[in-house]
């Protein structure tokens, strides 16, 4: 069932789980919201709650999320502003009854928040060993020991029946990130799964606000080149979405940064393999034909995007262990400092070799000379650098020697070394793909607490 309003203003308030937070806050004040948007899943991060909640079964939503909840919910209740966010992580009834907590503890009440479950599809892969990798097209079993959590980019609809309880919040695991933007959309005007264009609106308007201030002036921003005025007060972006299909994008009022056509076409292109078939879980995104038109300051017009049908797949990421990284750094400056650098490097191989430790791989860096770019061949040499010898094993033993071998150079290798760090040994969490039918996904919605 559609809603009265012919017009619905969505807010970005996180476009990572470590997104700043003030500027959420701001939208929320001063921009005239109906719904804001916290979009805080990134591929590895639903493996590493999974790993929080198999520590305690209460954890598995994204840690930063009681934090920002009370920053905006006082205004979000105020003004009447529904939130809308995966931060439900590995464990969304988990994070509903955090969020409730949080509310309660701030003099808010009891506020109901509805939960998306059913992404969470490990048991079902279980089941289905000959699944192919995306990536390399071997089988899902090659993996299976060492997997941690499988989840489903689910879409708008599931979240469009959250909405549809009347919860002032809504929480979900793994969804797409346009979905998050897409949905109140459906819900409030009714769009279905063949209305293509409508469709394909909220989900490029979705994608450009998925990344908050990327299509702000943040990831724009380049000196001299592509400048951005006030971008310590960067503001968040929102779309304006009409019943028809209708998109204008802007940013929070009084705000830092920039919106126009060119930070628009920047955030448009990002992580868009094919632009003429961005696949999605609510339809196939085609933006060859969009348009963007700078309507006022920082206000940009989108149309022409068209869809198809969406797939009869769920894309799936599956989270797995894969060993451990160790590494060291250790700084050399002054005269022949890449020399120095260089030569310690080559005592610290063959030191973790005489050790008997072998690696998956293994990789050396001179930060301020080398690591981005490989070595120069006609390039000056720096005054000083840093030296990063970073390598993997399946063995801890073997990962946390790499940095304890690198410390030792402020005594033991070339002279003049300072700045040694830790040892740093970390746990691999590594992703792959899969494509798993419609049919096999069970998505559902709970209400924790009365709507």
């Amino acid at each position: 069932m559609s809603g009265t309003k012919d017009r619905i203003r969505v807010g970005a308030g996180a476009g990572t789980s470590d997104d700043r937070m003030i500027p959420a806050l701001e939208l929320a004040e001063r921009g005239e919201l109906d719904y804001l948007v916290f979009e805080c899943l990134a591929e590895r991060t639903v493996a590493r709650e999974n790993q929080d909640r198999l520590k305690d079964p209460e954890k598995g939503y994204t840690p930063s999320m009681p934090e920002r909840l009370r920053l905006v919910l006082p205004t979000c209740v105020e003004k009447g502003i529904r939130i809308v966010s995966n931060m439900g992580a590995a464990n969304p009834p988990g994070g509903a009854r955090a969020a409730r907590r949080v509310a309660k503890e701030m003099g808010l009440g009891d506020i109901p928040v509805a939960v998306v479950v059913g992404d969470d599809v490990t048991s079902v892969l279980r089941n289905q060993p000959g699944l192919r990798l995306m990536e390399n097209e071997e089988p899902l079993e090659s993996i299976l020991p060492r997997v941690v959590s499988a989840n489903a980019y689910l879409g708008a609809d599931v979240i469009v029946e959250a909405l549809s309880t009347g919860a002032p919040v809504v929480l979900t695991g793994r969804v797409a990130d346009p979905s998050l933007f897409l949905a109140p959309m459906m819900h409030e005007f009714g769009w279905d799964y063949d209305d293509w264009d409508k469709l394909a609106a909220g989900t490029a308007a979705g994608h450009l606000l998925e990344c908050t201030a990327s299509v702000t002036g943040g990831c724009f921003g380049w000196p001299g080149v592509k400048d951005v005025p006030d971008l310590a007060n960067n503001g968040f972006p929102f779309a304006d979405a009409t019943r028809d299909g209708g998109i204008t994008v802007g940013k929070t009022p009084g705000s830092g940064g920039r919106l126009d056509v060119a930070t628009c076409t920047e955030q448009l292109i990002y992580e868009m393999h094919d632009p003429t078939e961005y696949i999605t879980p609510d339809c196939r995104l085609d933006i060859t034909g969009l348009s963007l038109e700078q309507v006022a300051e920082d206000r940009v017009r989108v149309s022409g995007a068209r869809a198809r049908p969406r797939t009869d797949t769920y894309k799936v990421t599956v989270g797995h262990t894969d060993g451990w990284i160790g590494e060291g750094e250790v700084s050399y400056g002054g005269i022949d400092a890449v020399a120095r650098a260089k030569w310690a490097a080559q005592i610290v191989e063959e030191r973790l070799r005489r050790r008997g430790f072998t690696y998956d791989d293994y990789r050396v860096d001179l930060i301020g000379m080398s690591s981005l770019h490989g070595d120069p061949e006609h390039r000056p040499e720096p005054y000083e650098v840093r030296l990063r010898v970073a390598a993997r094993a399946q063995d801890r033993k073997a990962a946390h020697a790499v940095g304890f071998e690198v410390r030792a150079m402020h005594m033991h290798g070339p002279g003049g070394a300072g700045g040694a760090c830790e040892p740093r040994v970390r746990e691999v969490l590594a992703v792959k793909s899969v494509l798993l039918p419609r049919n096999l996904v069970n998505a559902q919605v709970m209400v924790e607490g009365r709507a």
